[in-house]
Parts: structure tokens; sequence; C-alpha cells
């Protein structure tokens, strides 16, 4: 599988990464282990070398170190804090990441993380510092070989300013474009690690309905972006424009969340077989979103 440089950190990173917030979202009780420990060996063995997850995605972490902890050496790992868990304490504070971070140590079943970011916090709370101090105090122990932001809008693009961060994860798709306006641009300038969350827009054009709750926004944008017709140049199904979208820009991995093999393994297949689309697909894209998306912020 096609590899970049994950920025100044000089990680060789898979254009595919795989998202792992969905491992512990199973229906079928009791199967989770056995699930996870199918998928995320499915996906090294299938040449994907990036996994991301983070301190507050339930059990995951858990999960990730059952089940490929003994692979260690084959992977680039990152994982985010910040967030309160497990504890009563303010989230946010210097206490709440270190905490976090050796937790996500023990549950991960490894002595260092290669990529700690800070999950989606707003720009005060990065102004204020205290959180990236922490971060950067976990580095300086070994904790983390390199720190990141996870967020979007200004945050994000005052995260990509600051020099700071080694990695930016952000939200890009075909219907939340905003990051190629300035945000991709900044990071580049910095050197960053571009890494792209929810990369096919949850899924969400050529739907008849939202495909979950939380993707109603998603789902609102294409259809406002679909009533301007068919795209012309558009590959057959929707999901390989959206993916062939995504990979038209300069990003470097975009993680793919799935617990299912077989979805798995059809986007290795489409991402090293499929791409890249027609270029009049994505100007046309561009287009629509330029045209009706200019105040639709990044969803975080």
């Amino acid at each position: 599988m096609e590899t970049k440089t994950l920025g100044r950190t000089g990680l060789e990173v898979t254009r595919l990464g795989l998202g792992l917030a969905e491992i512990s979202r199973r229906e079928q009780a009791g199967k989770e282990v056995e699930d996870a420990t199918r998928v995320v060996n499915l996906a090294l063995d299938s040449g994907i070398n990036f996994l991301d997850t983070a301190a507050c995605y339930a059990t995951t972490e858990e999960l990730i170190g059952s089940a490929v902890g003994h692979r260690r050496d084959e992977f680039t790992l990152a994982s985010k804090c910040g967030h309160a868990v497990d504890t009563s304490a303010e989230p946010w504070t210097a206490e709440v990441i270190a905490e976090s971070v050796d937790r996500s140590l023990r549950r991960l079943q490894t002595d260092r993380l290669d990529i700690l970011q800070l999950h989606s916090c707003n720009l005060d709370v990065l102004k204020r510092g205290e959180v990236i101090e922490a971060v950067v105090e976990a580095r300086d122990r070994g904790k983390t070989r390199f720190i990141g932001y996870s967020g979007d809008n200004e945050a994000a693009i005052w995260a990509a300013e600051s020099g700071i961060f080694d990695t930016l994860q952000t939200s890009f798709n075909l219907v939340d474009q905003g990051a190629r306006k300035k945000l991709l641009g900044a990071a580049r300038a910095s050197d960053m690690g571009i890494i792209v969350k929810r990369p096919v827009g949850n899924g969400v054009w050529g739907r008849s309905e939202s495909p979950y709750r939380y993707a109603d926004e998603y789902f609102r944008r294409a259809k406002i972006m679909e009533e301007m017709g068919p795209v012309p140049g558009a590959p057959s199904t929707p999901i390989l424009l959206a993916t062939g979208f995504l990979f038209a820009h300069d990003v470097d991995t975009a993680i793919a969340g799935t617990h299912n093999p077989a979805h798995l393994t059809g986007n290795i297949e489409m991402v090293e077989n499929d791409l890249p689309i027609s270029a009049e697909a994505v100007e046309e894209l561009h287009r629509r979103f330029d045209a009706v998306g200019q105040e639709w912020p990044g969803l975080t």
C-alpha cells in the first residue's frame, strides 16, 4: 500500500489508516474482543500501518491492546487525550492529561505512543496553555514521540500556525471542505503531518436517509449539493466518489472507521485499485461547495 511521510515526524504511514472508535460500538454484546481482533489484525496483515484511537472511545484502547499489543512495532499508534475519563476531575487540565496518557499506555499494552493528540479542545483552552504544556511534558518523558492537535475551525488554524504541534487531524470530505480554504495550507506551511477524519462524510452521499443521528448535518449538506444534478465524471459508486475526492488533495493519511472486515477489505481494494477519480468530478464538487457551503463549519 502507498505510504506518505507524515510531515516533520518522518513517520512513513499508509495513505489509508484505520479509525478505531467503531470497534467498541458493537450491537452484539460479547463479541467485541473477537471482532476487534479480527478487523485490526486484518488491517495490519493487509498493509495498513496507521491506527488511531482516543482515551474516550469506551473500551477501544483495551481492545486494541488485546488484539495487537504483541505486534506493536508493526504500526504507528495515535491516541487522543483531554476529556475526563474514569475520573471526576475537570477536563482539559494537566492532571487529567497526565492520568489519561498513563491509562492509555496501560490499556494499549505499550510503553509509548507515536502521536498524542489533544482531542478537539476549543481555542480558549489552547491559548491558556496548560494542556499544551501537559502533552509536551508527556513527550519529554518519553510517553509519546510526537504531539498533535485533533479538531476543526479556528482552533485548528491556531494549532497549525502555532508551530507547536507535529500533526493535525481534522475533518475533510466532499461535504465538509472548509479545511481546503486555509487550514490545510497552514498545516503544510508548518510541515505538519495531515490526518483526515470522517474521510467519506459518514457515507451520506447518495443516501435516501441519514445513516446515523450524528451524521444528520452531513446528510443535510449532501442533499443540497446533490440537488444541483449529476456530478460530471463521477465514478459509479458514491463511496468511490467520496474517497476519490479526498485523495485528490494533499493529505497524508485518512482514518476510515469500521468494525466490519468486508468493509475494510473493500476500502483497501478501492484505494489500491480505483483511484484517482476524474479531475472533472473533483472540480465540480469544489464548485458546489463554494456555491452553497461557504458558511458551513467543520464538524468536530
